[in-house]
């Protein structure tokens, strides 16, 4: 497959990949070593899995945002092809659960993964080569949402993209409650920190800080 080009932030590198008909970015993050961690495998799994295998990333864990089922839709048949462990939140475990039955509202083919082997909790860090992640939960679009900070950037799921926020319509949203975490989470990293979202395009925090309308 043609590689998506990497962003480059020091040492590391990042590939963001949109699947399934939701355009959900599946993100592979590695360090030097070439050791890395897999983020929110949402939908065509054999695509994901050429990923890893041309960017010769060795994938440690899956680590998931949220449980939506647009983000997790790929986890079993790419946890088993990779024989890695499977990163959730506890708070968005019944959400996890409901995977195949929210897919089928959308009439959109599912397979529902097993449960997640580990949670994840606040300042939780994940640490592959010379790759760091620290975990900062961050509730409203989903209860047990979480965004995952590296040096200079953060994968930031579905709470703030380039130009917007994350729904907060759907069960289990709260819209004050992700309004607070963004200005408490994301905004307070420095301006210059990219944000790769769980849809669309990449964006700054200075940016949003400067234009998000919903800011």
């Amino acid at each position: 497959m043609t590689l998506p080009a990497p962003r480059i932030h020091g040492s590391v590198r990042l590939w963001s990949l949109p699947t399934g008909p939701l355009q959900e970015n599946a993100l592979l993050v590695a360090g030097a070593r070439n050791q890395g961690f897999l983020i929110d495998p949402g939908d065509d799994a054999a695509r994901i899995l050429d990923l890893v295998r041309t960017a010769g990333v060795e994938v440690q864990a899956i680590l998931l945002t949220h449980a939506h089922f647009d983000h997790i839709g790929a986890v079993q048949p790419v946890r088993e092809a990779l024989g890695v462990p499977v990163y959730l939140h506890p708070a968005d475990l019944p959400t996890y659960h409901l995977g195949a039955a929210s897919a089928g509202r959308w009439n959109l083919p599912f397979v529902q993964p097993a449960d997640p082997d580990q949670g994840i909790a606040q300042g939780q860090t994940f640490t592959a080569g010379d790759l760091t992640l620290t975990a900062r939960e961050l509730p409203g679009h989903a209860p047990g949402h979480v965004v995952f900070v590296g040096d200079g950037f953060v994968i930031a799921g579905d709470t703030l993209f380039a130009g917007g926020i994350g729904r907060t319509d759907l069960p289990g949203g709260n819209h004050p409650q992700l309004i607070a975490g963004i200005h408490s989470e994301l905004l307070r990293l420095p301006d210059d920190t990219y944000v790769y979202p769980g849809h669309g395009g990449f964006t700054t925090i200075g940016r949003e800080k400067r234009s998000n309308p919903f800011l």
